[in-house]
């Protein structure tokens, strides 16, 4: 058994097995007690690209997991005219030059203990390493004063493990457990706002027209999104590139980094399932959809169909990360993700070749992800 599918059995030991089976019921399935399944990409960009028919706002949606959490008005569960509105106003949040260096500024010192630890021929947690980052990043994202990075992503994850592949509303005890954390960070992010420094990612959404609550709301979203998609990432993308052998070829040339990077998304899909609403009466492929019925776009599925991870593989446009979305609900902090993946994987080639010396899977967790993945150089380990 590989890695990633020992990965997905530790995470959810019963739903991935029931998720994958229904890989082989067809493109599109409709399953009692769970909706409408689809398991083929383009079906899944086609339900992607129409937020009039398949709505993040309705029954079943994650409008109805995050609302009472984050407040009405964050893009993960906004539709229509206002959704475009503020993704509009936002758009030039995260572009490729300032994300790089934003992670340039954030991460030169991370990452310089990183390489002078591999330097030293020591063995390195890049679980560890990686919720650092990403904890950096979104400290400086949500403008938190100094701030114990790893006790920020543990409060995150704390927040995504009330969420299985099977739940459709949070209780009113988890909606209570969630506030208790994200209300200090919006307290954060409200002081970073209100003093409108457009250095700061809080201070260009004032400058940008962004209301203190639609500041607030979004920094509670980035929070949530912003971080285990980068932590989960990174170990998954160098176990992938060592178990494969393709890490020394990654070393050599790094124009197969993005590659790498997309097609190690491909296989670990960081977000697993999507959710839809339906709005109006439709069809996804051959089977006919009606308002309130849930659809369950399985990502996993249709990006897992592709094959096994090739760093030569190409990906059709059906399949262009799919796993970030696609259509008005693209994801917007992309730019950012790709940014602190690039860095750290860097400064990993750098310090090339290296090994994995010993590595255990996490449970009990909704993206799946190893509990330490521990690297050396090869030198050493030898």
């Amino acid at each position: 058994m590989n890695w990633e599918r020992r990965l997905y059995l530790a995470a959810h030991p019963v739903a991935y097995p029931f998720l994958r089976g229904l890989a082989k019921a067809g493109p599109v399935v409709r399953v009692p007690g769970v909706g409408v399944v689809v398991n083929d990409a383009a079906a899944a960009r086609d339900v992607l690209m129409n937020g009039t028919v398949f709505r993040k706002d309705g029954p079943g949606s994650p409008g109805d997991l995050w609302t009472p959490v984050l407040g009405p008005s964050v893009l993960l569960n906004m539709e229509g005219e206002a959704h475009r509105a503020l993704r509009a106003r936002l758009t030039g949040l995260f572009t490729p030059a300032s994300t790089a260096a934003l992670c340039g500024r954030v991460l030169a010192g991370p990452l310089a203990d990183l390489a002078a630890r591999l330097d030293r021929g020591a063995a390195v947690d890049l679980v560890d390493v990686a919720k650092t980052v990403a904890g950096a990043v979104i400290a400086t994202v949500i403008g938190l004063p100094d701030v114990d990075h790893r006790r920020l992503f543990a409060d995150g994850e704390r927040i995504v493990a009330m969420v299985s592949l099977r739940t459709r509303t949070l209780s009113p005890a988890q909606v209570a457990r969630a506030r208790a954390v994200l209300d200090p960070l919006g307290d954060a992010a409200a002081a970073s706002y209100a003093a409108g420094d457009d250095r700061t990612v809080m201070g260009r959404m004032r400058a940008l027209g962004l209301s203190a609550d639609e500041a607030r709301g979004a920094a509670g979203a980035f929070f949530l999104t912003g971080t285990e998609t980068v932590a989960t990432l990174l170990p998954r993308l160098f176990a992938l590139l060592h178990d494969t052998g393709t890490l020394a070829a990654v070393a050599r040339d790094r124009d197969l980094l993005d590659p790498a990077i997309d097609e190690a998304m491909r296989v670990t899909t960081p977000t697993p399932v999507m959710l839809r609403s339906v709005a109006r009466p439709a069809k996804i492929g051959k089977v006919a959809v009606k308002p309130g019925d849930r659809v369950l776009i399985a990502t996993h599925n249709c990006c897992r169909a592709y094959g096994p991870f090739d760093l030569d593989r190409p990906h059709p446009p059906e399949l262009r990360r799919l796993w970030f979305g696609a259509g008005p609900h693209f994801c917007l902090g992309y730019p950012l993700a790709q940014a602190e993946i690039r860095a750290v994987a860097g400064t990993l080639l750098d310090a090339a070749p290296l090994t994995v010396t010993a590595r255990t899977a996490a449970r009990n967790v909704l993206i799946p992800a190893y509990r330490h993945l521990l690297v050396q150089p090869a030198r050493e380990a030898s």
